[in-house]
């Protein structure tokens, strides 16, 4: 096995001086031990001065592993603009969270001096790390914390665009929330914009742009025309699946890592970006097996990877638009008029923030109001105050990420307590920040400025006084909105549009559905056999990290107990349907009016409508 190897005289080398050091373990030195393994399972091959290894902008490639000699990790080779990013030697490994998923190269590598490398094919790699967990770990750990470099040092392709530009507000996010390297190049403000447009012949107007390898330029880009050309997207594949499943929050990811690994053919898709609204979480303290906290979108990463070395496809994005029964199957159509085939659904597109409904705000979304926060958002700050609207963990989450960054943070709520809606280790830790300052009985009533927000005027609900703060950022956390609109002729919903499942389900189904089949509707079944919901799109469900992921689980066992069964009675084209008139909230009154403020670890959303 590819474990440590603890014998006299085998200890990694230390890094040399010119070489770049490891950082939080981005840049690990295999043991020999290790290197032996990996040897049964290679080639070696001597490599000359300069010659290319990873090129930037190609997909897919092998795994290297450095026996001898050095190669150096640039952006831009070749050209005036080429910038060494690292530099490494015997003992370590080449590649980061691209290979492993499909993408392109954000950067060049290549042999600065003669030497040796081992070349492994990468679905070799794929195979060699799930078999032994330490090397595993050390080549996973190692790969996220590469990407997390590369998209702070602002490596990969260009946004050129306006930020008062929607969509250059759009392509940012896309890119923020999937985890590509990218940088933004303000059109108002950075002295480079000029030069590039008169480069690439762009006039202001056509903005935004993407540019890559200073060679392709997209002239306001679709989020789908982006992921191609970055390879974010696993092509859709022919032919039906076992597994279906709409949405990647934890729910979703979950469902996915598990349907995989018993076997099933599975397809996770989501509109936007993987992780839902956990993703946009900056960090999560309170679940289980991560002791000092884990971001929401390295959680979704690690979980993807595993659903991915299962054999899990992803799609991104891939936006739902219908559901509908077709043959003993279920036909799931998405915006751009491909449609995808399974045997079994797993509706997993969680909800979304509520806006805030107060005048001039709709102008400042994107620019300066935010329904999330994350180094994406914290970054448009600057060293300038700003607010935090919700009483729940995700607002005091963003409270206390943010109070690391400015000066000072207005959390306000409307409840009269801090600790009603969230959790105590975060009551606690807001409670002794000298940076955050909690409004208790305070709503927002206006936002004042013109292109970006200058100050919240607020009003305490019990005396009426009104007062402005200022802050150049708002980040809203009031609620959530089920993503079901989509779903409101097909399945049974509660009163606020949440997915019936069990036995409120089959109550509420269309006549004779139920009859024909040889068993009651499963726990987190809805309306349709075969179909099921999981996470915070659930009627009822709990709105934390930990649950979703639970119930993805839960799905996947019911997926197997359902195809165990006969599906000669599935509705086909054309039957009838459960119509969205007539819901009825769940049991116990409605659990959702403030559910995303009440369980803020509630960032298990899908498909980021």
């Amino acid at each position: 096995m590819a474990g440590e190897d603890r014998s006299p005289g085998t200890a990694p080398r230390a890094a040399a001086p010119d070489e770049t050091p490891d950082l939080y373990g981005a840049y690990p030195r295999l043991t020999p031990k290790q290197i032996r393994f990996l040897s049964g399972h290679g080639t070696r091959r001597p490599v000359a001065a300069g010659e290319v290894l990873i090129r930037e902008g190609d997909r897919g490639g092998d795994f290297y592993v450095i026996l001898g000699g050095s190669v150096a990790i640039t952006e831009y080779y070749g050209t005036s603009d080429e910038r060494l990013l690292r530099l490494h030697r015997q003992g370590r490994f080449l590649g980061e969270l691209g290979l492993l998923q499909g993408q392109v190269a954000f950067y060049t590598a290549h042999a600065r001096e003669a030497g040796e490398v081992l070349v492994i094919p990468v679905d070799r790699l794929r195979v060699l790390v799930a078999r032994d967990p330490v090397l595993g770990n050390l080549v996973l750990r190692a790969y996220l914390g590469r990407r997390t470099m590369l998209v702070g040092a602002g490596a990969g392709f260009r946004i050129l665009g306006s930020r008062y530009s929607s969509d250059t507000r759009r392509l940012r996010e896309f890119a923020a929330r999937n985890w590509l390297p990218h940088r933004w190049i303000d059109l108002e403000t950075d002295a480079e914009a000029e030069a590039l447009l008169r480069r690439f012949s762009v006039p202001p107007e056509e903005t935004p742009i993407v540019i890559w390898r200073e060679e392709q330029v997209l002239r306001n880009p679709g989020n789908a025309e982006l992921a191609r050309l970055i390879g974010l997207s696993t092509p859709a594949a022919a032919g039906d699946h076992d597994l279906l499943i709409v949405g990647s929050g934890p729910a979703g990811i979950a469902a996915a890592v598990y349907g995989s690994s018993d076997g099933l053919a599975t397809t996770l898709v989501d509109a936007f970006a993987t992780g839902g609204q956990a993703g946009t979480s900056s960090l999560i303290e309170n679940y289980l097996g991560f002791p000092s906290g884990i971001s929401g979108s390295e959680l979704a990463e690690r979980g993807v990877l595993q659903a991915r070395k299962f054999g899990a496809r992803v799609r991104i994005p891939a936006e739902a638009t219908s559901l509908e029964p077709d043959g003993g199957h279920y036909r799931v159509t998405f915006t751009d008029g491909t449609e995808a085939l399974g045997r079994t659904v797993v509706l997993a597109t969680g909800a979304h923030y509520r806006r805030l409904d107060v005048p001039g705000i709709a102008r400042l979304e994107g620019t300066s109001v935010f329904y999330a926060a994350t180094v994406y958002e914290a970054r448009q700050c600057g060293a300038d105050p700003v607010a935090v609207v919700g009483g729940g963990n995700s607002a005091g989450q963003a409270s206390l990420f943010l109070a690391e960054r400015v000066p000072r943070v207005h959390l306000l709520i409307r409840g009269p307590s801090l600790g009603a809606g969230m959790s105590r280790y975060l009551v606690d830790q807001i409670e002794r920040h000298p940076r955050v300052n909690v409004a208790l009985d305070t709503e927002v009533r206006e936002v004042r400025g013109d292109d970006t927000l200058r100050s919240v005027v607020v009003e305490h609900i019990r005396t009426k006084e009104r007062r402005a703060l200022d802050a150049c950022s708002l980040f809203v956390f009031i609620g959530a909105k089920p993503c079901t609109d989509w779903l409101s002729d097909v399945l049974a919903l509660d009163d606020e549009g949440f997915v019936l499942t069990g036995a409120e389900a089959e109550a509420r189904a269309a006549p004779g559905v139920w009859e024909s089949q040889s068993r009651g509707c499963l726990r987190l079944e809805t309306s349709l056999p075969g179909v099921f919901a999981a996470g915070d799109v659930r009627s009822g469900s709990v709105k934390r990290v930990a649950s979703a992921a639970g119930e993805g689980a839960m799905a996947v066992h019911h997926v197997h107990d359902h195809l165990g069964h006969t599906t000669a009675g599935l509705p086909g084209p054309g039957d009838d349907l459960p119509a969205p008139s007539g819901r009825s909230a769940a049991p116990g009154g409605d659990p959702h009016a403030s559910a995303t403020d009440a369980h803020p670890l509630h960032m298990t959303g899908g498909e980021g409508r």
